[in-house]
Formats: structure tokens, C-alpha cells, sequence
């Protein structure tokens, strides 16, 4: 069996992780509106992450975290030393 490589600067949804990245949707679906950014903030969050070399395969190697759950969540941040949200 070949085992594929990580994809580096993926998200989950780009990936083929789709039974991942449908539990990740239902969560972010769950979070009480209060607690999420809008949609526009939540794209360009994700187009932040989508450019640092700290995602592979929609994991931030910064902090651990599925960056779709995280850019969600108004009260997150981006974890690098650096941060781009």
C-alpha cells in the first residue's frame, strides 16, 4: 500500500479527507453564532493559513488545531510567533 505524503498548505477541504472534514463542518456548524466570525472574516482567515508554511493537511503545526475549526471561532487566534490573523 503506498501511503500518500501530507499535503502541505492544503485545507481539509482541498485534501482527501472528507469524513475529517465533514465532522470539522458539523462542529463549526454546532458553535453558537455569538461565538463564530462572519463569513467573510472566516475567508480571510483562511486564505491567512492557506499561505504559511505551518499548515500540512489542514493541521496547524504551530499549534496542533484543524484550522477551519479554529478560524472559525471569534475568540481564536492565528498561533504563530508571527501572527496573520
Amino acid at each position: 500500500m503506498t501511503q500518500r505524503k501530507p499535503c502541505r498548505r492544503c485545507l481539509l477541504q482541498e485534501a482527501d479527507e472528507s469524513q475529517l472534514y465533514e465532522i470539522i463542518r458539523q462542529r463549526i456548524t454546532q458553535l453558537p453564532d455569538s461565538q463564530k466570525v462572519d463569513d467573510e472574516e472566516y475567508s480571510a482567515r483562511l486564505s491567512a493559513c492557506s499561505g504559511c508554511d505551518s499548515l500540512v493537511s489542514g493541521t496547524c503545526q504551530k499549534c496542533g488545531c484543524y484550522v477551519e475549526l479554529r478560524a472559525a471561532r471569534r475568540n481564536s487566534h492565528c498561533p504563530h510567533e508571527r501572527p496573520s490573523w
